[in-house]
């Protein structure tokens, strides 16, 4: 039995886990979980509570270390937010968090300035108003920003306080969109044509590269860092047991949901700048090639809107009232900038409706089943304009993350897709980080040995499409 540690850093919540390799299969002991949320300035700038992040880190590998004796850590994160290093190797706070409304205006100028199609033309990224290259140059004006010698992404700048290491993985730099993605290697024409200080880009590594080992961290130390696939979505995808890639898509879904296909290079055609499709890079050179659609966040910002007004429920709770509530058929679109910001969100999709001359919920069921139901037709269609880009055709979905144990949306996926539902694994980022780590000791030999053991790590449910809703 081989032992991996994996750390996962999500957009509300983070876990530590330990991974234990064994001949059949990979099983995973979660020994820390915490939740975290941004921290609204009287300017109206959002930011990530980073000390408290990296305190419960540091908690769990403490714990962990206690009952294992691991080969490596890897860190994953979410993706696009980062962290300035300064001049003499210090961290310089503090952290933006992607929704801050800054980068919309960075957006708008920007695009403005350079030009989409020469923006897509090497990067192949959706585009998105949070991505780094907005972030950097909404960054500007700001004294870290003056003073930084190196930014990094949030798992790189993890990796960097353990090992002293600068170093920029390669599936989360994608997610920038300052990254030519058929050379894996930072665009730095693009960079410079930004106005972005080129000097803050580190070097880039591959998933699986050796970083360092932990230094001045006690119990820890003499631990080796490794890179996995360090956005999230890649650690998830490289977690997903493929029968046949060719043939079925993924979506990771979560506070986000993340639909797309596996490719083996980019597709950067003028339908896929047209369809806004990104590619952002995955393990083993691999491409993922999706589309970002708002998830479980606006269900879950109504739900802490409800908790304020005096109404709690546990997420099945909702799901039976929206069950209860499945002839109501007005649609959202989950993508639409109006349900971006936290707070009234129930607000938010009764003016959306209103504004559009739309029967608006009436009912807290209602309000549920709406967003459901609009988020499977959200995915049928970027599955369609996936299909139409790629030139596949796609016969089954796995439905990976947390997002994965809602039977309602499930089977609301198979009958707007037409397609089979296959869920799993939850823990598909926990599975994903540790199968690059177990490859990189040459524990495993590859990713498709790696995918063969998740297969056989966790339990599936199958929805066909056609059945009757849960």
């Amino acid at each position: 039995m081989f032992e991996f540690l994996a750390v996962d850093l999500g957009a509300t919540s983070g876990r530590v886990a330990i991974g234990r390799v064994g001949n059949d299969s990979i099983s995973l002991d979660v020994v820390h979980r915490f939740q975290h949320e941004v921290i609204p300035q009287d300017d109206g700038s959002l930011l990530w509570n980073w000390d408290l992040i990296l305190s419960e880190v540091f908690t769990g590998l403490k714990e962990a270390i206690k009952t294992s004796d691991p080969i490596s850590l890897a860190v994953d994160s979410w993706a696009v937010d980062y962290g300035f290093i300064g001049t003499a190797g210090q961290f310089l706070p503090p952290v933006h968090a992607y929704r801050d409304p800054r980068n919309e205006v960075a957006y708008q100028e920007l695009v403005k300035i350079i030009g989409k199609e020469r923006i897509y033309s090497t990067t192949g990224i959706q585009f998105l108003p949070f991505n780094t290259i907005y972030q950097l140059y909404a960054a500007r004006i700001l004294p870290e920003y003056k003073e930084a010698s190196k930014f990094l992404m949030l798992p790189d700048l993890v990796n960097y306080l353990l090992t002293q290491k600068l170093s920029t993985e390669v599936t989360n730099a994608s997610s920038t969109q300052a990254l030519n993605t058929l050379t894996r290697e930072w665009d730095r024409e693009l960079i410079n044509l930004a106005g972005i200080r080129e000097d803050l880009f580190t070097e880039l590594h591959e998933p699986g590269t050796l970083i360092g080992v932990v230094k001045g961290f006690d119990e820890l130390d003499g631990i080796n860092v490794v890179a996995t696939a360090s956005h999230d979505t890649a650690a998830a995808i490289a977690g997903v047991p493929f029968s046949n890639r060719l043939t079925e898509a993924y979506i990771s879904s979560g506070t986000w949901s993340l639909v797309g296909v596996e490719l083996d290079a980019p597709v950067l055609t003028p339908e896929a700048f047209a369809a806004n499709i990104t590619n952002e890079l995955g393990a083993d050179g691999t491409v993922r090639a999706l589309k970002n659609v708002t998830g479980m966040w606006i269900l879950e910002e109504c739900r802490r809107a409800w908790h304020m007004e005096g109404r709690d429920y546990e997420m099945s709770d909702l799901l039976a009232l929206a069950s209860d509530a499945k002839g109501f058929s007005t649609l959202i679109d989950p993508n639409d900038p109006l349900f971006a910001p936290p707070g009234g969100m129930p607000q938010r999709i009764h003016s959306y409706c209103v504004d559009r001359g739309l029967t608006p919920p009436q009912s807290d069921g209602e309000y549920a089943m709406c967003i459901l139901n609009s988020l499977a037709h959200a995915y049928k269609k970027t599955i369609d304009e996936i299909s139409l880009v790629t030139g596949r055709k796609i016969n089954l979905i796995h439905i990976l993350g947390g997002g994965s144990q809602n039977d309602l949306l499930n089977q609301l996926t198979a009958n707007i897709c037409g397609v089979t539902v296959k869920t799993g694994p939850v823990e598909a980022t926990l599975f994903g980080n540790i199968a690059v780590q177990a490859i990189s000791a040459g524990v495993l030999e590859n990713l498709t040995q790696a995918r063969a053991l998740i297969a056989n790590s966790f339990t599936s449910k199958v929805f066909q499409s056609g059945d009757e809703e849960i």
